[in-house]
């Protein structure tokens, strides 16, 4: 079986994270390695927090905490939220990591060693008041374009323009708030990229058509506009920090690399922090080392994460010179919107992750997520919409399926599967459209189309839901009774089934149902298309108990209490 390396963009460290953010990178990545690991495949998926950056600084001092602390009491808060979501990492680990220092800064060596970084004067926005230079983020002042008051010297979040610090009109320090700001020279690193933008075009050209169309046309946009050299280090008390055998002037004044030119190197230090956990098994080289012929690299990204992993994170890796492994199939997201407006951290607009498990478990908003993934355009989130999708899916077709064939087995035919008849046709046809309906989900699931893949799985659900009504085995039992038991136990292996297929989406529900079978041995990855058949596998005699409800309905009073605590606009 193929190896898969599988990363999905590194979760900011200022704050918990929102609904967009999971969909976005995370969660789909999960459901995709679960996958993948059912099938057999050797996978590997890792993630960490991004940790430097000014709003790492600035949010630590928000804080009244130390950077260091901060971040380290960041990154196990948002742990925690995705061990409640039941991401099944195999590393979540940490851009201020060793490990990823020493790497970036081989990085930046061999890029310097091959012509490819460049030491450039610059002007820069200085504060007395301060004693120091202010990146980007550390300058707020009005946006020249729409006239938003708090607009940071990266961004406008209000008008998304792309912004100087010396562009905002009336500036201001984000530390002091002091208005008194010089422009000064300093110098910093810039790396090359215009020499390497016919490399880049190249790789892209060789990968792009296998890539959906939203990847594969920004980082053709890109590329079109012109690669531009960028300063990659930064005037900051916390980052990695620029190696002082290389570069002993800017060592010495403090030089930290760029957030985004650390980041994506994580991926391959967050691998390394895997290994030393356990070196005498773990080889992190092995996955990122002269390793384009033994694995399969999957990125998960919202779309404005991108152009980063599709031109510049593959413009360090080729300007290196070293067998680095470089991307296969980037998986790029529109947005979630919050009622058809943004989702915001700052703002506090939307559904936070850690508020979402406050409310429902993780699979309620793992399904609902997936199943309504922005892959081909934006998607909305309404409480209207969850409420729906929540009572008709989960509770309707999945969850009332389960409890009803096993609350009536269990009342007329006592706490062990009936045996019943032999299958007839109804069960032959039943075991061919399963089989079908399988295969569906499986060709969804191998070409990374979530929604069709969550479409393919609640068609699965639903054939069970035909079957029982049309066998209808409280009515059956009345006349014949051996063929009511049949019914039951071909409904029962069903649910085995359903249990299997189901994890990636709702791994706690999956073990539920897959708990209610006392089966011995039963070691079931995934469901053959000859079980799908003659659904068999959980066999006449098999004790079973009934589990607790799988899902509540949610009432209108639940949809009026959400939308209260919450908001039922985007505003």
């Amino acid at each position: 079986m193929a190896r898969h390396l599988i990363t999905s963009a590194l979760p900011y460290i200022n704050g918990i994270k929102h609904l967009g953010n999971m969909v976005g990178s995370m969660l789909p990545a999960d459901v995709y390695s679960r996958y993948l690991r059912q099938r057999g495949h050797d996978v590997l998926y890792i993630c960490a927090t991004d940790e430097h950056g000014t709003p790492a600084e600035l949010a630590a001092k928000e804080a009244g905490l130390s950077v260091a602390d901060f971040c380290a009491q960041a990154h196990d808060a948002q742990k925690a939220v995705y061990d409640g979501f039941a991401l099944a990492f195999d590393y979540f680990g940490r851009s201020s990591s060793q490990q990823n220092v020493e790497i970036t800064q081989h990085f930046a060596r061999r890029l310097n060693e091959n012509g490819f970084i460049e030491e450039r004067a610059i002007r820069q926005v200085y504060s007395p008041t301060d004693g120091r230079f202010l990146p980007d983020r550390y300058v707020e002042g009005t946006c020249p374009h729409c006239g938003y008051d708090k607009a940071r010297g990266d961004q406008c979040e209000n008008c998304t323009r792309v912004l100087d610090p010396t562009d905002l009109i009336n500036p201001r320090s984000a530390i002091s708030g002091s208005t008194d700001l010089e422009v000064r020279e300093t110098k910093h690193l810039f790396l090359l990229q215009s020499k390497l933008q016919h490399e880049v075009e190249e790789w892209v050209a060789a990968h792009e058509a296998e890539w959906p169309q939203l990847a594969s046309s920004i980082a053709r946009k890109w590329l079109t506009e012109g690669l531009h050299d960028r300063a990659i280090t930064r005037d900051l008390d916390w980052g990695v920090p620029v190696p002082a055998d290389t570069w002993p002037e800017l060592a010495a004044e403090g030089k930290v690399f760029y957030v985004w030119f650390d980041a994506p190197i994580e991926y391959i230090g967050a691998t390394k922090e895997w290994a030393d956990e356990d070196p005498s098994t773990r080889d992190w080289k092995s996955w990122w080392y002269e390793s384009d012929e033994t694995v399969r690299y999957t990125e998960f990204m919202a779309k404005d994460n991108v152009p980063f992993h599709t031109v510049m994170f593959p413009a360090t890796e080729l300007g290196v010179r070293e067998p680095w492994k470089k991307v296969d199939y980037v998986k790029a997201f529109n947005w979630l919107t919050y009622y058809g407006g943004k989702f915001s951290t700052s703002q506090k607009r939307g559904v936070f992750t850690d508020q979402a498990l406050e409310i429902l478990p993780a699979d309620y908003w793992r399904y609902f997520l997936i199943a309504n993934a922005p892959e081909s355009d934006d998607s909305s989130f309404t409480w209207e919409h969850f409420t729906a999708t929540v009572n008709k899916d989960l509770a309707d077709t999945l969850g009332n399926f389960v409890n009803r064939v096993l609350s009536f087995s269990k009342k007329r035919f006592g706490e062990e599967v009936p045996a019943g008849s032999e299958p007839g046709e109804a069960e032959a046809k039943l075991g061919e459209q399963i089989a079908e309906l399988l295969s569906e989900y499986e060709t969804q699931m191998e070409a990374l189309q979530f929604r069709k893949a969550a479409a393919a799985l609640r068609a699965l659900w639903s054939a069970g839901n035909s079957y029982l009504e049309e066998k209808a085995p409280w009515l059956e039992i009345k006349t014949d009774k051996d063929g009511a038991a049949l019914t039951l136990r071909t409904a029962m292996n069903l649910i085995h089934l359903y249990s299997v297929v189901s994890e990636p989406f709702i791994p706690a529900t999956s073990a539920a149902m897959r708990q209610a079978f006392a089966l011995k041995d039963d070691t079931a990855t995934w469901i053959s298309e000859a079980e799908a058949k003659s659904l068999t596998s959980v066999p006449a005699g098999t004790p079973f108990t009934v589990p607790p409800v799988l899902f509540a309905k949610l009432t209108d009073e639940d949809l009026e209490t959400y939308k209260e605590r919450f908001g039922g606009t985007a505003e």
